[in-house]
């Protein structure tokens, strides 16, 4: 593969179709594409040029999706290959350990996709083990590459695959998952962040075990609940629970539909030495849960709610839109005067605009006034890039209700 950078395929756009390329932008859609030039399989290397024939980026190419092209390089110098692999790896460790506290704890993003100029390519880290996900037809083709970059430039010899997202559907790519390097993961992970103790599922929970990129939210929660009764809904592995008792939380409620996931939460409260009596695990649905409180008259001083995506893409903001606005409505209800929400959306097809609306709507239709204390965003391991707004999937907002 060293080579077919050197005689790669040529793709062309459409006439007009480079203003996107030229800004930077490192997606190229099937509807811009006038012609291809050879006969490039998934992943491979791309020359893209304007229809003028100017040079504009290599890209790996991906028959299967509408994402046509992903951008390795805008630098005609930059062929893609171990090089320029390094380069972009090596900066984005560098990126990380100049951004993050010493304080943070040892588990956190280190390649984080297209931000990183590494399109495809998930990198956690939790402690000693690296989990990956290889998310495109470009970082696929160069997997065993990566792999053994990462290896080396981190020190780290247990790798395990999650390439099990929905999105290598997308890709024509099935689901992959298990041990890359070094044993298998018999066990979850155990991790610190802010020094709490957390054990992670790394080869079976959510995303790759964790929600990384709720960090420092979580210790922003911490801050905020003292001596305050919270409801903490699609709790997960017991994240926001965990942050608001170790901040001196009278009590907290936390509603999950996974059972698993809750006697994972158990587990984690466990480990750091906090009364269990403190919390209160519910294996619900919590749209139904929300309402069932309502009708028995409940109320909390603090709600975090942190839904699953219900939008990957713009085409389903519509339904989604419905099923956020139904959450916060009701937990508007259940909040007591002067309490305070956390309302997240991890949907990169609801802007944050979008769920300012929803949520406004949402108090409005509850007969209740609120407050934007907070924007929230994702951790600083999770970096944007400036040109590829559609990076910015997590967002949130912390109210208070008058």
């Amino acid at each position: 593969m060293a080579a077919e950078a050197n005689a790669c395929p040529v793709l062309t756009l459409k006439p007009g179709r480079e203003k996107s390329l030229l800004r930077r932008h490192p997606w190229i859609f099937s509807g811009a594409i006038g012609a291809v030039a050879g006969d490039p399989g998934p992943g491979e290397s791309v020359e893209v040029r304007s229809s003028r024939g100017d040079f504009l980026a290599w890209a790996a190419y991906s028959p299967r999706s509408q994402i046509r092209g992903r951008v390795w390089s805008f630098d005609r110098s930059e062929a893609p290959g171990p090089k320029l692999f390094r380069r972009r790896l090596q900066a984005a460790l560098d990126l990380r350990a100049a951004l993050l506290a010493p304080d943070a704890g040892d588990a956190m993003r280190l390649v984080h996709g297209e931000s990183d100029g590494l399109p495809g390519l998930i990198v956690d880290r939790y402690a000693g083990v690296l989990v990956v996900q290889f998310l495109a037809a470009g970082s696929e083709r160069w997997r065993d590459a990566l792999t053994a970059l990462l290896c080396e430039l981190t020190g780290c010899d247990r790798i395990h695959e999650r390439s099990d997202a929905e999105v290598r559907e997308l890709e024509g790519l099935p689901r992959r998952s298990g041990a890359l390097r070094g044993e298998a993961l018999s066990a979850p992970v155990e991790i610190t962040e802010h020094g709490l103790r957390f054990l992670v599922d790394a080869s079976g929970g959510q995303k790759t075990g964790f929600f990384l990129d709720q960090r420092a939210n979580r210790q922003r929660i911490r801050a905020l609940c003292a001596d305050r009764e919270v409801l903490d809904c699609f709790c997960y592995s017991g994240g926001f629970s965990l942050a608001a008792l170790a901040g001196g939380a009278r009590a907290v409620v936390a509603v999950d539909s996974s059972p698993a996931a809750l006697a994972l939460a158990r587990r984690n409260i466990g480990a750091n030495g906090i009364d269990p009596g403190r919390a209160h695990w519910i294996a619900a649905d919590v749209f139904r849960f929300l309402r069932e409180a309502h009708a028995r008259g409940l109320g909390y001083d603090a709600i975090v709610l942190d839904p699953p995506k219900f939008a990957p893409t713009q085409s389903h903001a519509q339904a989604a839109s419905r099923a956020y606005k139904d959450i916060n409505l009701f937990a508007f209800r259940l909040l007591r005067p002067g309490g305070l929400l956390a309302t997240f959306s991890c949907s990169g097809g609801i802007s944050g605009e979008l769920l300012h609306k929803i949520v406004a709507g949402a108090a409005a239709d509850a007969g209740v006034s609120a407050t934007i204390v907070e924007r929230f965003q994702a951790a600083a391991d999770h970096p944007l890039l400036l040109e590829f707004p559609e990076g910015e999937y997590l967002k949130g907002l912390l109210l208070r209700r008058n």
